[in-house]
């Protein structure tokens, strides 16, 4: 199984916001390359737009030269236009209203390079954002949201086509009220995330979501961050997307469709087949 991780922001070694060089990229690349994993999109949290900007271009310069590492294949940009009402481990601090104004001073001279962007469809001017990213080509991931399930459903009719770590840092399902959480296991055209490592979502859950989700919507991610042991929330994953597919293996989950969710669906979500 060729493993593809869509959500991925370093290892305990090594982050995305230990980065001041593309260097640095490369030793990250070169990390996950060791823990079997084929092809990643590093992702940035939300931060200064010049910070950000800072390491969008070390990190272009590190794809320009990159070898034998894990291949670096773009950029996934969790944020900065979420709701600060689920803002999980994130610093709500950087988090911004949304507006295409900002959207193109972020990620001008890096196009190429963006594949994916979280935003949280409820707020203010996050349509147009959808809708602008679509029109590009960047993929917009509904997440850190307080969305209820017609809110949702109007991020998808705009051009939303993920859902960023599927109940985690979001309205998830009431019986009157199913929220966004709802509408990603509802919706069987939407992709959704998963963090298969256990502690995010309950290995029940789990099951139950390989179960009933369209398993060619199922795109799993090790969300894996450089853990701070002095938090006190619920932090990113500490597991390689390798060792959560063998971990989800035990479960009894069918392989093949753990081959869907880790190789095939990222591969179509992404469009990336040639590379």
């Amino acid at each position: 199984m060729s493993l593809i991780d869509v959500h991925f922001h370093g290892t305990n070694k090594i982050d995305v916001r230990d980065i001041n060089s593309p260097e640095q990229v490369l030793l990250i690349a070169q990390e996950y390359c060791s823990m079997r994993v084929d092809k990643f999109l590093l992702t940035l949290y939300p931060a200064e737009i010049n910070t950000m900007r800072k390491t969008l271009l070390n990190i272009k310069k590190a794809m320009e030269y990159q070898r034998q590492e894990a291949k670096l294949i773009g950029v996934y940009l969790e944020g900065p236009f979420l709701n600060p009402e689920k803002a999980g481990a994130l610093e709500r601090y950087y988090f911004l209203k949304p507006d295409v104004e900002v959207l193109n001073r972020l990620i001008e001279g890096f196009e190429d390079i963006v594949k994916v962007i979280t935003v949280a469809p409820e707020l203010p001017g996050a349509i147009r954002i959808i809708e602008k990213c679509a029109q590009m080509g960047i993929i917009v991931s509904m997440g850190h949201s307080n969305a209820t399930y017609k809110e949702a459903e109007e991020g998808f009719k705009a051009g939303s086509r993920l859902i960023t770590h599927l109940f985690n840092a979001m309205r998830g399902i009431h019986h009157r009220e199913p929220g966004i959480a709802g509408f990603g296991v509802i919706n069987q055209e939407i992709y959704v995330e998963l963090i298969g490592d256990g502690r995010h979502l309950s290995d029940k859950l789990l099951k139950w979501l390989f179960h009933i989700k369209n398993p060619e919507r199922i795109i799993l991610i090790s969300d894996m961050v450089k853990q701070n042991e002095e938090s006190k929330k619920l932090q990113g994953g500490s597991m390689s997307l390798k060792d959560v597919v063998e971990r989800l293996k035990n479960l009894n989950i069918d392989e093949n469709k753990l081959k869907l969710a880790g190789e095939t669906n990222p591969e179509r979500l992404l469009k990336i087949n040639s590379l």
